[in-house]
């Protein structure tokens, strides 16, 4: 069950909620295993991250003009922003490296 903490973004309100602070944006589609096994990971540094780090999944599938603008090539594909810039970003269900960027929203 996907955690009340994350974000679920669309084409239209992404900028928006990603224009100011910290933002992990998990790009994933539901036909996707990789994405469906990375998911509790997401929910859970939503938890721990909770007021420093907004936690955010926007399926590709619905979302193509944004996914198109971060270049998405595979997925699950994840994206640390600051101030609506790219910081950093992970291709693929690893979910160390997926902690390691969410951490550097505490540096």
């Amino acid at each position: 069950m996907a955690s009340d903490q994350v974000i679920h973004l669309d084409d239209s309100n992404f900028e928006e909620e990603t224009k100011s602070g910290y933002a992990l944006i998990d790009f994933w589609a539901a036909w996707c295993g990789p994405c469906v096994s990375l998911a509790p990971l997401i929910d859970e540094i939503a938890g721990d991250m909770e007021g420093k780090l907004k936690v955010c999944k926007l399926d590709v599938d619905n979302n193509m003009q944004t996914a198109a603008r971060f270049g998405v090539r595979g997925i699950p594909y994840i994206v640390l922003l600051k101030d609506g810039k790219e910081i950093d970003s992970v291709t693929g269900n690893d979910p160390s490296r997926v902690r390691a960027l969410a951490e550097q929203a505490n540096s």
